[in-house]
């Protein structure tokens, strides 16, 4: 993998020229002063810490939509977009396989997506224990964060390998693709929606089954199946664009 100079041009990019910091300061910046806020501002009357329940509840779905969000512009190269070579110079000049160039994409997205948890991880700690969080829903819940960034993520791959010669079109479906998260997913079927499941979750509430193929499935089956297939969709894509003959 060090061999590979996709993975070296973007850890160069993003690490030792110093592109990268800005969206872990911006995830930071967004998740410190919401977890500030949702624990000490109802502690402006005698209902002290009442916040504190709800606390780990925020937290987490403040980091889970940071995550995917973030993860998704980084995939689609919106930060320093100038300092990354084309695809075109990769496939054509280079004459790497498709297969190499993904495997640097989809491995330093892996990193990106490890770093930002590992930033992440104390704030939600300490918020779980605040909240008196059983340490098995927060282990749980750390544990999905990097699967929803990355079913997502890497559709701002296949976006960037689609679309790379127009950065607003990009911009425009990464953003569109953001919402229909948040809102479509739970308009059509609740329990679909990554914020539903996770305060579901962790309100130890039961998921509504889903009569599918003749039989009842459970909620939590149907929630990770499909995310796990939106992710390999979005893999496919990745691929086939990559492999595609001539690369527009």
């Amino acid at each position: 993998m060090k061999d590979n100079p996709v993975w070296r041009e973007s850890l160069d990019i993003y690490f030792d020229e110093g592109h990268g910091f800005q969206v872990y300061f911006y995830m930071l910046v967004i998740l410190a002063p919401l977890e500030f806020l949702s624990l000490y501002v109802p502690s402006l009357d005698v209902q002290m810490w009442s916040g504190s329940a709800s606390l780990f509840k925020v937290s987490v779905t403040a980091a889970l939509l940071l995550m995917v969000y973030f993860t998704l512009r980084v995939a689609n190269q919106e930060f320093a977009p100038w300092r990354f070579k084309r695809l075109k110079h990769w496939l054509r000049d280079q004459a790497l396989p498709a297969a190499a160039v993904s495997r640097g994409q989809v491995r330093f997205l892996w990193v990106h997506v490890g770093l930002s948890l590992v930033l992440c991880a104390p704030l939600l700690l300490w918020a779980g224990a605040i909240a008196r969080t059983p340490a098995a829903l927060i282990a749980l819940t750390l544990l999905l964060l990097p699967f929803y960034a990355m079913s997502y993520g890497v559709w701002g791959l296949a976006t960037l390998a689609l679309w790379e010669r127009s950065i607003e079109s990009r911009q425009v479906f990464i953003r569109s693709f953001f919402v229909c998260l948040v809102f479509l997913s739970a308009l059509f079927y609740l329990p679909l929606n990554p914020v539903a499941f996770v305060l579901a979750l962790l309100s130890r509430q039961e998921l509504p089954p889903l009569a599918l193929f003749g039989g009842p499935w459970s909620g939590a089956t149907i929630h990770l199946a499909f995310h796990f297939l939106v992710g390999a969709a979005g893999y496919a894509v990745h691929r086939w664009a990559l492999a595609r003959e001539p690369l527009s």
